[in-house]
């Protein structure tokens, strides 16, 4: 029976761990085990692939992992130069934000001044978000040197995290679905649209992005739905900020380093399209330049390395995960299963097809590998039916990008938690999965489900 394919039985635990609030990294490694378990070897040969195979993917997401763990130190770097705070009081200027308690804490004025302010706040980070895959195609390194700075005006404001959460990854998500720039040129044209080519689907990126734009009206939803569930007043612990911030003025020396570090870290990631370089160049210039002294440079990385721990360990599980499904055979047997058992309803067909490529993805963390592994049969198998064209586009994206919307492993979700956690108040799961699942990943799989009926 399919449901006890391992994909299915593996993924359903791992999303039910995460529910229950178990540590992702744990949800993720037993996942693993139980996925080589349930894949008809014997005990022996299960738990020989699973720790063979599992090492192996470990090793593939080691750059990445390493790459969150500097980004960590150089974001605790900027905060430890006094940027931040300098940035927070600049804001609250800018956005008429005043200090009303006796502790000198900002308060926000209220009234017209507090709703502009979190519409200009929103709008900024929103369009930051598409800009870092397509504009600027930094990718997330944007996120732990924008929104750490402006945890205190959140807190201020009594802005609910989970709204910015669903803003960042309504941001890069969409920029890669609709703009055939940047990563949105590797998605659509490099991994899209050749897939679709490739397995008998003639079709012209115009095509592509045209049909998209009914998922991405279905997300826009989500994520209107999300602002307004999310708009009532949250408070968070205004100590727990002041822990990532210096307590010395920022000097005029300090800001100008900060302002070249900055500049060299996304100069050296486009020049040499390597995260981790950009990161070690930017964390070298604030060394070099006097603003993280030889004395606090250990506990600057220290904390940098444990800010960003949490995201580089899930990562790596995550790869080891991903590495353990393709190896047990269930991610192709699951999709021929789809083809052999929806041939007789295009609704059901869709549904199935869908829900297969939610699975998929939901447990790699990525819609960028995903395509690649739905598309050989999907493809395929929507001509068969009968689907038009841009139908056969969106159930071979859609099928990739639902998961990759709420997926625990996603970079769309554990970007926002990089900053958003950096004083440790916001959480993977509670805060930013299952919210971004709720929001967006539902709302894509039915806008993309309907889709195909209308198109």
């Amino acid at each position: 029976m399919i449901v006890f394919n391992p994909v299915v039985v593996s993924v359903a635990l791992v999303l039910m761990m995460c529910v229950f609030r178990v540590n992702v990294v744990i949800a993720l490694t037993t996942g693993a085990l139980a996925c080589s378990l349930v894949s008809g070897k014997t005990v022996s040969e299960a738990v020989s692939l699973f720790s063979s195979t599992f090492s192996e993917g470990l090793g593939g997401g080691a750059k990445i992992a390493v790459s969150y763990a500097i980004l960590g130190a150089f974001a605790s770097a900027l905060a430890h130069s006094g940027v931040p705070k300098f940035l927070m009081e600049e804001a609250a200027r800018l956005l008429h934000l005043r200090s009303e308690k006796s502790d000198g804490e900002l308060a926000v004025g209220g009234g017209t001044s507090s709703k502009s302010a979190k519409v200009i706040l929103f709008s900024a980070i929103g369009l930051m978000s598409i800009a870092c895959k397509n504009v600027i195609p930094v990718h997330i390194a944007f996120v732990p040197i924008l929104i750490p700075p402006l945890l205190g005006i959140f807190n201020a404001m009594k802005v609910d995290r989970r709204a910015v959460a669903c803003i960042i990854t309504f941001g890069v998500i969409v920029a890669y679905m609709i703009v055939p720039i940047g990563f949105g040129e590797i998605f659509l044209v490099d991994i899209l649209t050749h897939c679709l080519r490739t397995n008998g689907l003639e079709i012209s990126t115009n095509e592509v992005v045209l049909a998209l734009i009914l998922p991405v009206t279905g997300m826009a939803i989500g994520l209107c739905i999300a602002l307004i569930r999310y708009r009532r007043p949250r408070n968070y612990d205004d100590a727990e900020v002041k822990k990532i911030e210096k307590d010395e003025p920022l000097s005029k020396n300090d800001l100008i380093v900060s302002c070249i570090a900055i500049a060299a870290a996304l100069a050296v990631q486009l020049a040499a399209k390597n995260i981790i370089l950009g990161a070690l160049a930017g964390f070298l210039v604030l060394s070099l330049g006097g603003v993280v002294r030889r004395k606090d440079s250990e506990n600057v990385v220290a904390n940098g390395f444990k800010m960003m721990s949490i995201i580089s360990f899930t990562m790596l599980a995550a790869a080891g995960f991903g590495h353990v499904l393709r190896a047990s055979g269930g991610i192709s047997d699951i999709v021929n299963w789809v083809a052999d058992h929806t041939t007789n309803s295009k609704a059901v067909a869709s549904f199935g097809m869908l829900f297969v490529g939610f699975l998929i993805s939901v447990g790699i963390g990525s819609s960028f590998s995903t395509v690649p592994i739905v598309a050989s049969v999907y493809v395929p198998l929507g001509i068969e039916l009968g689907f038009s064209p841009a139908a056969i586009v969106i159930i071979v994206a859609v099928s990739g990008i639902t998961g990759d919307a709420g997926s625990p492993a996603s970079d769309s979700t554990l970007g926002p938690t990089m900053g958003l956690n950096a004083d440790g108040q916001h959480s993977l799961i509670s805060d930013t999965a299952i919210p971004t699942f709720l929001h967006f990943t539902i709302p894509v799989f039915i806008s993309g489900w309907l889709a195909c009926f209308l198109i």
